[in-house]
């Protein structure tokens, strides 16, 4: 599992968004978007960290931290 803090999240359209971006990546079975605290996790088999961070920041989003 991986943790992502995600800036530039504000409503629930960025919430799809995000999951999107991240559920079609190979490997990842859920994703989880926690609004309030910019929070992402992902569930999945062999994620890496530049592949997730570059999903999410193709749609605009910033990659803070990753867990």
């Amino acid at each position: 599992m991986k943790k992502l803090i995600v800036s530039g999240m504000t409503c629930s359209h960025c919430e799809k968004s995000v999951k999107e971006a991240l559920g079609n990546l190979k490997g990842v079975k859920n994703v989880n978007v926690d609004l309030n605290t910019k929070v992402v996790t992902v569930e999945g088999d062999n994620l890496e960290d530049t592949v997730l961070k570059d999903a999410v920041e193709s749609i605009g989003f910033d990659v803070d931290s990753i867990e």
